[in-house]
């Protein structure tokens, strides 16, 4: 579909969902780890982030899918601190480790000077304001979406998780998040404590999915086909099949028409962080396990979406996008 509709926080209550969000703090509920702290007070779940949030990095990222990045780019805003804890994670300088004084790496920014990064990611042309990591601090985005949106914010909002999020704050966002690009990680919830620290995760990761399709039923893209709204699902093949890829298709199928969702099948795994440590985990992903990832797209049907063949990005009618890989502070 060719059009460009306003994105949907314009037509949002967000003063009334900030402070919704901001109660929630005082005794956290906002993820699947329920840690129950008063972040509100200044308390610090298994995130580590209490009251503010703390950015890594922002910039326009041209390395997303080609519907979010387009030519001029993703306005990614790199949040520090993750409800998750991952072995091997290529972020782990930001989402796990500690700055030299204890605290997260990155800069604390009230919610004003978050306002001011969206408007200037906007001001440089990118297509999208990209929120990589955003489930724990929801209450600080939208005071400062709020800020931002009536200061000219008029650009999509892309909610880019690790998928292990709570249905019921997913619910919370319909009306205010125009596209979900998540992560779905795990068909083993084994794999998920032992590898991501996340239990329940395929639960979860399966229900706020379905929560996410729900709102955004299918993809809506502008005339230069950059997305506007949709869901896009990325799946992460790990060695020796630990993520299960046959069983996530299976699920995602079984939630939503495959024609409806775009799948991104992600060849790029590296044994980062401690991955070394574990001996399935210590080496890249093999061609053959690749292939047979691919394999289960045709088998459930995914004709929209992406595959990766080189390191580069390929649409599954064979388009060939280049990839670049995220460098620490640019």
């Amino acid at each position: 579909m060719n059009r460009s509709p306003a994105p949907a926080y314009k037509n949002a209550g967000l003063s009334f969902l900030a402070g919704r969000l901001a109660r929630m703090l005082e005794n956290c509920r906002i993820c699947p780890r329920a840690c129950g702290v008063d972040r509100a007070a200044g308390e610090k779940g298994f995130c580590r982030t209490a009251k503010e949030a703390y950015v890594y990095s922002y910039f326009p990222h041209h390395g997303e899918e080609p519907p979010i990045s387009g030519d001029k780019g993703s306005g990614v805003v790199f949040f520090s601190g993750c409800n998750m804890r991952c072995v091997y994670c290529q972020n782990y300088k930001f989402s796990q480790m500690s700055a030299e004084d204890g605290g997260l790496p990155g800069r604390k920014v009230s919610v004003g000077e978050l306002a001011e990064i969206m408007l200037a990611l906007q001001a440089k042309g990118c297509h999208n304001i990209n929120l990589v990591s955003p489930g724990h601090v929801l209450s600080q985005i939208v005071q400062a979406l709020d800020i931002a949106s009536g200061r000219g914010l008029n650009i999509p909002l892309v909610y880019n998780t690790g998928g292990y999020d709570l249905p019921e704050t997913i619910r919370l966002l319909e009306g205010v998040v125009d596209i979900y690009l998540a992560d779905m990680r795990y068909a083993s919830e084994s794999c998920a404590v032992k590898y991501s620290s996340a239990p329940g995760y395929p639960e979860f990761n399966l229900n706020a999915v379905k929560e996410m399709c729900r709102q955004r039923p299918a993809p809506v893209f502008d005339g230069a086909g950059i997305m506007r709204s949709g869901v896009i699902v990325r799946h992460l093949v790990l060695p020796q099949d630990i993520s299960g890829t046959r069983e996530v298709l299976k699920r995602l199928a079984g939630i939503v028409s495959p024609q409806n969702v775009c799948v991104s099948l992600m060849s790029q795994y590296l044994p980062c962080n401690r991955a070394e440590e574990y001996s399935e985990l210590s080496r890249r992903i093999s061609a053959q396990e690749y292939s047979e990832a691919e394999a289960c797209l045709a088998e459930y049907d995914f004709g929209r979406g992406w595959v990766q063949e080189g390191y580069g990005l390929s649409e599954l009618s064979g388009m060939n996008i280049e990839e670049r890989h995220l460098e620490d502070g640019r």
